[in-house]
């Protein structure tokens, strides 16, 4: 049993990582005109504006939007099922309003939190404050949705919460790196994509970004804005790049913070995200070592080496915890990345290693069911799932043996900590359908002006990440934001927080290259 003092102590941890990894807010914009009084309620008429025939029902719909608590208005949005095929059925977009505080809106902010399947209607339903800042608060009608397959949208669903339980911690019975561990693993990704498959009525296959930015422009066009304004975090950049390429002549004020590379393979991705996680963890070890209650000693290279150990132990020795679950090196190292994206978290880091070190895993199972947003043994909603189903329907698995092989030397060689642990068996092997994304750069000739923002030491989307889409964008501009963790804008830094506003509230576009502490 862990004493009450340690008990306080993990609850304060918990609710300071959700704190931390929503850190978005921002600080008030100076030219910020004053407020002419409460926002319009008047429901802007459709664009409809060249739109093909068949179409029409979709664009052409009108919104009854319905009061859902703390001053936010919600309605759904219907769109079709294939947008290659718009008779072949429908879905449901689930969409969140915050009118503008200041008066009249300049327009519509669509935003997205990234994942892919993190739920932009939660997103803005339980933490406007931290999705945008005030300025863009009182000038915009911020808007929220959930993608296709996602959240209250029509949803992928696939394993209940004690299957999902065994999916995600069962510690294999076969030892790590033998072909009967990765059949093993290759067996449970086989049985996960076959339930997505057997308890999503039909839409995996379309569960796609290509689909997600094509329904983007809908909802562009039934909330009565006649270009897309947008600020998308994450995977959120590439739903972001992939509109304008599919739409550049709709393109407004896009911003799009911590890309992804849209040119790279999976592998690509794994492989760079190992390299950029291993890089946050050195950081967070040399802040660790200057305190006083870092459970590690020594340089920085002794401490890697001690949590490799660490890892190792776990690895070889599960922890048993309370609720039945064992913590091995896998569940370790997803609280790890957890806590990971934000610097603010990374004391609660020190405390779950500190108590695993201690023979205890409950807070590094807290940071891993924070990850996967679980809740006292309940998933509160299917964002694993529509991960899993973006990715394999977004990205081709075409990774040669020898890429493999070379992809596994880079990482043994620029992430020695974390490579034991981060490549396992493909998960898309056994997708019921083939992928229909493609990966090439996204130029999206004749948008207008598009920001992007990139954090030099951010290990979820690599700064590396950034500067690539900036250069493929005919009209990219670069914003660098020096500093840890994930994402850049609401992040502490006054000058990302000036540039991003200022361009989506007044259209003036930042210097490209320029950097900021």
């Amino acid at each position: 049993m862990k004493t009450p003092r340690r008990a306080r102590r993990v609850s304060a941890a918990v609710a300071g990582l959700v704190a931390a990894s929503l850190a978005l807010s921002g600080c008030l914009y100076a030219m910020i005109p004053e407020s002419t009084g409460p926002a319009s309620t008047a429901s802007p008429e459709p664009d409809t504006e060249g739109v093909a025939a068949d179409l029409l029902p979709f664009y052409g719909q009108e919104l009854d939007w319905a009061d859902c608590g703390d001053g936010l208005e919600c309605t759904t949005v219907t769109a079709p099922l294939d947008w290659a095929e718009p008779s072949a059925g429908e879905i449901e977009l689930s969409v969140i309003r915050s009118r503008a505080t200041g008066g009249e809106a300049i327009g519509s902010l669509l935003t997205n939190p990234g994942g892919p399947g993190a739920s932009g209607v939660g997103l803005i339903r339980d933490s406007l404050e931290f999705a945008v800042g005030e300025p863009l608060r009182e000038q915009f009608d911020v808007i929220g949705f959930d993608p296709r397959g996602v959240g209250e949208s029509t949803a992928v669903r696939c394993f209940d919460a004690p299957e999902m339980d065994a999916y995600l911690f069962d510690i294999p019975e076969n030892e790590r790196g033998t072909d009967a561990w990765a059949d093993e693993l290759r067996e449970r990704h086989a049985g996960f994509a076959e339930a997505c498959d057997d308890n999503s009525d039909g839409i995996i296959p379309f569960i796609t970004t290509e689909n997600s930015a094509r329904d983007m422009d809908l909802l562009r066009a039934v909330l009565g804005d006649r270009e897309l304004h947008y600020l998308g975090y994450s995977y959120g950049t590439f739903l972001g790049a992939t509109y304008a390429k599919l739409f550049p002549e709709k393109v407004g004020r896009l911003v799009l913070d911590g890309a992804v590379d849209p040119a790279i393979s999976s592998l690509d991705v794994d492989v760079v995200q190992g390299v950029g996680f291993e890089s946050a963890l050195r950081a967070y070890m040399a802040d660790c070592l200057e305190g006083s209650d870092c459970p590690f000693r020594g340089t920085v290279d002794d401490a890697m080496a001690d949590l490799g150990t660490l890892l190792a132990s776990v690895d070889r020795d599960p922890l048993p915890a309370a609720d039945g679950r064992m913590l091995g090196a896998d569940s370790l190292m997803t609280g790890i990345v957890a806590a990971l994206y934000s610097q603010e978290s990374w004391p609660y880091l020190s405390l779950a290693l500190e108590s695993a070190l201690e023979g205890d895993p409950e807070t590094a199972f807290l940071l891993a069911d924070f990850y996967f947003n679980r809740e006292s043994g309940a998933y509160l909603d299917n964002q694993t799932e529509a991960f899993r189903t973006y990715n394999c329907m977004d990205y081709p698995n075409e990774a040669t043996p020898d890429q493999l092989a070379a992809a596994r030397d880079r990482l043994a060689d620029e992430a020695p900590t974390v490579a034991p642990y981060w490549f396992g068996v493909n998960p898309c092997t056994d997708w019921p359908y083939p992928p229909t994304g493609v990966r090439e750069p996204i130029a999206a000739e004749g948008a207008a002006p598009i920001v992007v923002v990139g954090t030099t030491n951010d290990p979820a989307t690599p700064y590396e990440w950034s500067v690539s889409l900036a250069e493929q964008l005919a009209s990219g501009v670069l914003v660098t934001r020096e500093g840890e963790g994930h994402t850049g804008y609401n992040k502490g830094s006054d000058c990302v927080d000036s540039a991003v506003e200022t361009y989506l509230l007044e259209g003036t576009v930042p210097e490209d290259g320029l950097t900021c502490g």
